[in-house]
């Protein structure tokens, strides 16, 4: 298992977008993000708080990013 650090919302994000996430639409702090061929993610988290451990493991399992992603 994969030890991550607890990380701002706004660098997962990021992350995700350099990973091939798009982001479809967004209100507020809600936003849809989609990637061909794969289901689309709710990213339902504001800029500034920070993600904790096991959420950061639980989004990187089902999103594919790896620590040097970050």
């Amino acid at each position: 298992m994969i030890n991550w650090p607890a990380t701002k919302a706004k660098r997962v994000l990021a992350a995700l977008e350099r990973t091939g996430w798009k982001v479809k639409r967004q209100r507020g702090s809600n936003r849809l993000l989609v990637q061909p061929g794969r289901p689309d993610y709710g990213f339902f988290f504001h800029d500034q708080h920070e993600i904790g451990l096991r959420m950061m493991a639980r989004i990187a399992k089902h999103k594919g990013l790896k620590p040097s992603d970050l």
